[in-house]
């Protein structure tokens, strides 16, 4: 089976996070640049067998879209011109920055680890990524 990509999109920095082969678990891979990310993902599909990606949506409490909805929707048309053979999932990310924050806490993770937003940003990628494959299960 192939992998799938999770993405916490941003407009400084994306978290990415991907599954292992079997599709199980979720886990976070790294950060990046979002002026890179593009750069990023083609040398993982390149790479690896990519089975789709799973791109954390925006929305607020009442459901409407906020101002970061628009551009992760302007992404994911791209994403779609750029790999038009991977299938593309979108997952309400509500929540997952508390989540991972919280989840970061609790693993014991040192406060300078904690303060880094980068690895907030990967662990709210893997739980947008796991909530998919439980969803899917």
């Amino acid at each position: 089976m192939a992998r799938l990509i999770g993405i916490d999109y941003g407009t400084k920095r994306t978290g990415i996070a991907w599954t292992d082969d079997a599709q199980i678990i979720a886990s976070p891979l790294e950060t990046v640049s979002t002026a890179e990310l593009f750069s990023k993902l083609a040398n993982w599909v390149a790479r690896y067998s990519i089975a789709g990606f799973v791109v954390g949506e925006a929305r607020r409490l009442n459901q409407e879209a906020s101002e970061i909805t628009y551009l992760q929707q302007k992404f994911v048309q791209e994403l779609e011109r750029k790999f038009p053979t991977i299938p593309i999932h979108r997952v309400n990310e509500m929540f997952t920055s508390k989540m991972a924050s919280q989840s970061m806490l609790t693993s014991g993770m040192k406060k300078s680890q904690r303060r880094d937003k980068g690895n907030l940003d990967q662990m709210s990628a893997a739980l947008i990524l796991q909530s998919y494959l439980d969803y899917r299960m």
